[in-house]
């Protein structure tokens, strides 16, 4: 994974050569923010592939620049989070992050993490997958009042396209290909995210409700996701509710 540049966003400085060191030895390019207030011009002028985001930083706070970069952009971003602090990881995720890594880290789990992002979020990755992910081989899935477009990572729902990140679309693009069916928060890890995610099941459930949410905007009555409780979801269609 040559030719990729990561931002580091830590106040520490010995951390954050230390990750300098590591990136570099491992072939990306480093670009580095002690604080928050930094981040948004360097961002604009480098354009970075991924960013691993401190929460804990002086000037704007992490989750704010989360909240800021996800406002214009679907850049990767990991989130180094206090030690089995679940709260920030929740929110993390909500707010539109990708991974979290609790402190302290291993240097070398962080890259492979950082890797793993890459791979499941950067779109060209995505289209270059192995068939054994069970994505639904059209390009376009059309339902009434939805569009899910993998050639040009669109989703249109009603006459407005919506933005969406990678991720979310895969996992949309992956339901609505199998109407009907109910996927457990497991199979869909594995087929969404890959074998080599490290996170749990709450990422499918935080993806979901953000699905939701920018689906739910317009009206669609012929479908649904659905959540089967105790199990997982399904994209339910009027013809199975009729059924």
């Amino acid at each position: 994974m040559m030719d990729k540049t990561v931002l580091i966003v830590d106040d520490d400085p010995n951390i954050s050569e230390l990750l300098r060191l590591y990136f570099s030895k491992d072939g990306f390019d480093v670009l580095i923010c002690y604080t928050g207030d930094e981040v948004l011009d360097m961002f604009h002028t480098s354009s970075p592939d991924v960013i691993v985001l401190d929460l804990m930083l002086p000037g704007m706070g992490g989750f704010d620049v989360l909240r800021a970069l996800r406002k214009e952009s679907d850049v990767p971003i990991l989130i180094l989070t206090a030690r089995g602090d679940t709260l920030d990881k929740v929110v993390g995720l909500e707010l539109g992050a990708d991974d979290y890594i609790e402190k302290p880290f291993e240097p070398k789990e962080l890259i492979a993490r950082v890797k793993a992002v890459l791979r499941r979020t950067h779109p060209r990755s995505n289209a270059a997958a192995p068939a054994n992910n069970n994505l639904s081989k059209p390009d376009i899935i059309s339902w009434p009042d939805l569009i899910v477009d993998r050639t040009r990572f669109t989703v249109t729902c009603g006459s407005r396209e919506i933005d969406m990140p990678p991720k979310e679309l895969e996992l949309l693009y992956f339901l609505a290909g199998h109407p009907d069916r109910v996927f457990t928060r497991e199979q869909l890890l594995e087929n969404i995210w890959g074998f080599d995610f490290f996170g749990g099941t709450r990422t499918v459930d935080v993806h979901i409700k953000r699905i939701r949410e920018k689906l739910d905007v317009s009206p669609h009555p012929e479908w649904r996701i659905k959540t089967v409780w105790g199990v997982g979801y399904k994209f339910e269609t009027s013809k199975q509710e009729e059924g």
